[in-house]
């Protein structure tokens, strides 16, 4: 029976694994389809988002069959109680990626405010902190979980960044302000989808170190 729990665990994982994939391209049809202003690969970003909703309902399915049957405890009900939690992260990704996709949609239809380079930029970090949320997951590697929290920093500051330039389009000419205030949410979305990897992390390091590190890295690095 060990064996066979082993191996359905392993399953969860790769369906973690391959619905972080989706949310990864999502991202990057939504940012593509504005930066390339191209609105089809908007509706990439709408059929993944189906799939990524149905992947939800399985895995909280497996999740709670694996509990009903296999009854398991200590370190296996942590991980499978932690996979619960990052299966919903992930689904709340792929909202805010849709959130992107439509805001896309809108700004396709004005001209272009400006050269978009921070929000692609941005878009590209938070793509590595889904990826990396969900290797420290699967390898339990806590280097790696803490590196995405660190590098949520980076992405608060990139959105700051983008919101001060953007504030400065508003002040000139207010014909721009509903162009500039469409990429101020999608920086916002960004944000938001870089804080749902942050919490995988922070999920990762209480399963494998047994510290709740939420809002307190540094006294996880002062305990090293």
């Amino acid at each position: 029976m060990n064996r066979h729990f082993d191996d359905e665990l392993g399953e969860l994982k790769e369906r973690l694994l391959y619905m972080a994939s989706l949310v990864e391209s999502m991202i990057n049809y939504s940012i593509k389809s504005l930066v390339d202003r191209k609105e089809e690969l908007v509706q990439e970003t709408y059929k993944h988002e189906s799939e990524v909703n149905k992947i939800q309902v399985e895995i909280d399915d497996r999740c709670i069959k694996l509990i009903a049957l296999h009854q398991p405890a200590a370190a296996d009900l942590r991980l499978i109680t932690s996979a619960m939690k990052i299966n919903a992260e992930l689904e709340r990704m792929g909202d805010q990626a849709v959130n992107i996709a439509e805001s896309s949609v809108k700004l396709l239809k004005q001209p272009p405010l400006k050269p978009l380079i921070d929000t692609p930029r941005m878009a590209e970090i938070v793509k590595k902190m889904v990826k990396d949320s969900l290797d420290c997951f699967v390898k339990k590697d806590l280097e790696l979980a803490k590196s995405v929290l660190r590098t949520d920093d980076e992405v608060d500051d990139l959105k700051d960044q983008i919101f001060r330039e953007l504030l400065t389009y508003m002040s000139s000419d207010p014909a721009n302000i509903s162009r500039a205030l469409e990429l101020i949410l999608i920086s916002r979305h960004l944000e938001r989808i870089g804080d749902h990897a942050t919490n995988i992390a922070e999920d990762v390091i209480f399963l494998v170190a047994g510290t709740d590190v939420r809002h307190h890295l540094n006294e996880l690095e002062e305990k090293k």
